[in-house]
């Protein structure tokens, strides 16, 4: 059986990411952010949902620019305690032990700590209600080069032990269950196996 549930914000599990703001050292802010997402390849563009009463809105809204920073395990105390707090009354980069650096397309600084960083333009902002959604423009990406593979040049994303949000609480990814595309491949012919995905650790 189902039961009916009010409509709700229930699409989950989500990103939880750190977003970095700020045109100076002396304003250089984060927000922690789940209402996030990709909303095209070409050009590359992702959205953030912001509400207008936090600190880092009016940061954004002024400066046209953002870094949306990927979280780990060992971040997830700071994706935790950069939104329950205020960049109004600390700051966060201090108080968490992160290091801001420079980005390479934008003012706002990158959390060096993460083990990607996607440097945002704002193209468009839309009012919706308890959150404006800032449309933007991917002008840069910089990743950690100790997750990608000497071997193959792939970015191993999983060692870095990315995390989700899922209704009030954050979670660690699981085992990988196939590549995009696993569930068409043509069969192995008789006599091979079939190679079992695997996890990186």
């Amino acid at each position: 059986m189902k039961e009916s549930w009010k409509p709700g914000t229930v699409l989950y599990p989500l990103p939880a990411v750190l977003v970095s703001c700020g045109a100076a050292p002396e304003e250089y802010n984060m927000l922690t952010v789940s209402w996030t997402g990709t909303i095209c390849s070409d050009p590359p563009m992702c959205y953030i949902s912001v509400r207008p009463e936090r600190h880092s809105y009016g940061i954004i809204r002024r400066t046209g620019e953002f870094v949306i920073n990927l979280t780990t395990e060992r971040l997830a105390r700071a994706a935790d305690w950069c939104g329950v707090r205020s960049g109004r009354d600390c700051d966060k980069f201090r108080e968490m032990g992160l290091t801001p650096a420079p980005a390479l397309h934008v003012a706002a600084p990158i959390i060096e700590e993460s083990p990607v960083n996607i440097e945002c333009r704002v193209q468009q902002v839309v009012p919706l209600g308890s959150h404006d959604m800032f449309i933007a423009e991917v002008v840069g990406v910089q990743a950690d080069n100790a997750y990608i593979d000497p071997q193959s040049g792939r970015f191993c994303l999983e060692r870095a032990c990315p995390i989700v949000y899922s209704h009030g609480q954050y979670f660690a990814l699981g085992q990988a269950l196939g590549h995009f595309g696993w569930s068409v491949r043509k069969k192995k012919p008789a006599g091979e196996t079939a190679a079992k995905p695997v996890v990186e650790k």
